[in-house]
């Protein structure tokens, strides 16, 4: 069972790489740039509300009690945000948006901005995915059926991100193959979360609740910073609105399929 439940958490990770494979033989790349990353802001604005935020609170609350949760979530939350505030400032060819929007519409600024997003997004991910691949071999341990179905439920959301995480990179100025080798790094943490846990045999509630925590924050500052950004000046509102819808939409079956477990 624990071969099988590890064997679940590598093939979850490769729903990242089959999005990324289609964002890379997408001929429209302006259009399909748009919409994936409109896709991934819906996908992780409902993660946030239906999915991490419940439940940091619930593992929290069992542990430390409401007002302590509250507080304990903020923080953590602040401290995600932190981190990769930190990181950003590492991460070149950034253009924010102080600049003018005439400056903002020029190929290369617009070619920089989609890469601190597509760099972004992959460091967020890959913290999020090594914490649901520890969740997923912990459920596929105890049973194989919930195992698979919360691998699907999963893996509906992973398709989004390997999808922003192709279309924005190749839109820089990465090739194809040096995309490949990032999504493989980020499709692999789900794995590495697997093999985490079979090693340490478990984590307890609290661990769990400040990681899910961090996460939380992370994850907001993707979704406010950098792909909130990225939307706001887009010209077809058409594209971001179904984009936005199709990713919520993703998120609730995964959601849904997860927790049939």
């Amino acid at each position: 069972m624990n071969f099988v439940a590890l064997l679940l958490t590598l093939l979850v990770g490769l729903f990242i790489l089959l999005g990324s494979f289609i964002g890379l033989n997408y001929k429209d790349n302006k259009r399909f740039t748009d919409f994936s990353i409109s896709v991934a802001f819906g996908v992780i604005i409902s993660l946030i509300l239906f999915e991490l935020l419940p439940e940091t609170f619930e593992v929290l609350n069992g542990e430390i009690g409401v007002v302590r949760t509250i507080f304990v979530i903020i923080i953590l939350s602040l401290i995600g945000i932190t981190l990769l505030k930190l990181l950003d400032l590492f991460v070149p060819h950034h253009e924010h948006e102080v600049h003018h929007k005439h400056q903002h519409s020029s190929d290369k600024c617009h070619n920089d901005h989609l890469y601190h997003i597509g760099i972004m997004s992959s460091i967020g991910m890959i913290a999020h995915n090594i914490i649901e691949g520890m969740s997923l071999y912990l459920v596929s341990s105890t049973s194989l059926i919930s195992g698979i179905l919360l691998c699907i439920g999963i893996g509906l959301h992973n398709i989004p991100m390997g999808l922003v995480i192709s279309s924005t990179l190749t839109s820089s100025i990465f090739s194809k193959n040096k995309v490949l080798k990032i999504s493989l790094i980020v499709s692999i943490a789900t794995f590495i979360g697997g093999i985490l846990m079979f090693m340490i045999g478990g984590v307890s509630e609290l661990i769990e609740g400040i990681l899910l925590g961090l996460t939380l924050g992370m994850l907001i500052y993707i979704s406010i910073f950098e792909l909130f950004h990225q939307i706001y000046h887009m010209k077809n509102k058409k594209i971001t609105i179904t984009g936005i819808v199709v990713g919520v939409v993703l998120l609730v079956i995964s959601i849904i399929l997860g927790h049939t477990h």
